[in-house]
């Protein structure tokens, strides 16, 4: 039982701290363990420590007496075959570092990189994998000092878990490789002895017990989880703000209708636009159509989705969180050592391939709800482009931007192939069957960004059109109640558009906002 969070959880200079103790973490912890909104602290009770000793200590007498034992014993993968002598156990784990010292592409950004060594943190502190305090508080050192393994992002097929990622935090810890801190690359020895902290000499499995596991893509998708929720309530508010401008039927989202469909997800999203519709204030005004379009009227059975499929994404993600999934798992209560399959990725494989599916819909709701806005044909006596000057022959308002936003839900929805069916057979088909979880989690990370991106133009595009009708006089200030702290930050971050201006410069400001969740939108959690 978790223990409750004013328990656990302590303050250091008014931080939350979180308390590596072996009871579970939820994905909000390790979002702020990577963002440093919370700090991190190994636990000092004896009892957590004996329980980690008790491991170490029982794969140190199966080394002494029991047969062969994977990756400590013996060779790697499909060299299970071949044993290690005895006195060169302990330079197996450091060998291992080494040989998948191989990542290429971008390095994880700073705030995964701390996500990733949480994660890995927290899943060796439930006690099944035989290593040793020292190690643990190797990776304590990572979080408390901000060193930061410099950590490729290709290079897993996502079993035996993220082996290659992982080689780099392992080896770091260890002395070897490089590391950022405090903004400047340098090789980690040098800071580990500038902080005096120790290196860490690992023992017999401690370098399979970091690298098999699935840390890198389960740190991926707790922050994609986070990133993902708050563009589906975001989504509800650009509907909202594009459905006044379009002077659209606010009744498309009453109770009654929705009760009898009663996905609660997709009533949510339903009650967040009758509040930011301000229904009761629009009594008595007729809609211009009795039917608007499917972007519009079909929104909350587009957003819903994600709403209704978070709770079982959120399971999927905090279970393999709080798992011990590397091979062996050293289990001292019964004296076993039981070799398996823990880290094949296959649940973050699945939450990943079906987050990036939902949130690509999200995209292309509010791109139709863009093209709806631009387009005078269909926009409900708004200028052509949403353009504010008048001369519509010399000024295109944001005709460029939905052309952009077109291209970006476009890249979006081509990323939704799902990577977990293109399992290959690596390792002389040992890893015959993989799950691509962490090409997943990246895939879908790319979707959320390209989303990210589509939103503020969305943004731009209803709040633009919502002036352009209180401009026009065409709105009562009073109904907008529940939508003016949205528009009262677009005023600040992109003036009204009269006069045509580059505007990537407000879009990266807008999108730096939904990244930060700063777009304050009032819903209830």
């Amino acid at each position: 039982m978790r223990p409750p969070l004013e328990k656990r959880n302590g303050t250091d200079d008014g931080m939350k701290k979180i308390i590596f103790d072996g009871h579970s973490l939820a994905i909000e912890d390790v979002e702020a363990l990577a963002k440093r909104t919370a700090s991190a602290s190994l636990s000092a009770d004896p009892a957590f420590r004996k329980k980690i000793e008790a491991g170490s200590d029982f794969l140190d007498e199966a080394l002494r007496t029991h047969g062969k034992i994977y990756g400590v014993t013996t060779g790697y993968g499909d060299s299970c075959g071949k044993e290690v002598p005895r006195e060169r156990y302990g330079d197996l784990s450091l060998k291992l570092t080494r040989f998948h010292g191989c990542g290429l592409g971008r390095h994880f950004d700073e705030e995964t990189t701390r996500a990733i060594v949480a994660t890995r943190l927290q899943s060796l502190v439930l006690g099944f994998s035989g290593v040793s305090v020292a190690l643990l508080e190797g990776l304590e050192g990572l979080l408390v000092h901000d060193i930061l393994p410099l950590i490729p992002e290709e290079g897993s097929v996502g079993a035996s878990g993220d082996l290659t990622p992982l080689s780099y935090v392992a080896a770091v810890i260890a002395g070897e490789r490089e590391v950022l801190y405090k903004g400047g690359k340098r090789p980690a020895a040098e800071v580990l002895r500038e902080l005096q902290l120790p290196l860490v000499k690992l023992r017999p499995k401690e370098g399979l017990a970091i690298m098999n596991g699935t840390a890198a893509m389960t740190a991926v998708a707790c922050l994609a989880f986070k990133r993902a929720e708050y563009l589906a309530d975001l989504a509800c508010r650009i509907t909202a703000l594009a459905s006044i401008a379009l002077k659209g039927n606010a009744y498309h989202f009453d109770e009654r209708l929705f009760a009898a469909k009663p996905h609660p997800g997709q009533n949510l999203a339903a009650a967040r636009l009758r509040r930011d519709l301000d229904v009761h204030g629009r009594n008595g005004q007729m809609p211009e159509r009795i039917q608007d379009p499917y972007s519009i009227r079909c929104a909350p059975h587009v957003v819903g989705v994600f709403y209704d499929a978070a709770p079982l994404l959120r399971q999927l993600i905090e279970n393999e969180l709080n798992s011990a999934n590397d091979n062996p798992i050293v289990d001292p209560a019964s004296r076993s050592v039981l070799h398996g399959g823990h880290f094949y990725g296959g649940h973050i494989a699945f939450a990943m391939d079906s987050l990036k599916n939902v949130v690509a819909n999200i995209a292309d709701l509010v791109d139709r709800q863009i093209a709806l806005l631009v387009d005078e044909k269909f926009n409900r006596g708004l200028p052509p482009n949403l353009s504010g000057s008048g001369d519509y022959a010399l000024n295109h308002g944001l005709k460029a931007v939905q052309i952009g936003a077109s291209a970006w839900t476009a890249e979006a929805l081509k990323n939704t192939m799902p990577a977990s069916v293109f399992s290959r057979s690596t390792e002389c088909h040992n890893q015959d069957k993989v799950s691509m979880g962490t090409i997943a989690a990246r895939d879908c990370v790319r979707v959320i960004e390209l989303t990210e991106q589509v939103t503020a133009a969305g943004l731009l595009a209803a709040g633009q059109a919502v002036r352009l009708r209180l401009a026009a006089g065409e709105l009562a200030t009073g109904t907008l109640a529940p939508v003016k702290p949205t528009l009262d930050r677009l005023d600040a971050v992109s003036p009204f558009l009269e006069e045509d201006r580059p505007l990537e410069t407000e879009l990266r400001a807008m999108v730096d906002l939904i990244r930060r969740r700063a777009w304050e939108l009032g819903y209830e959690p």
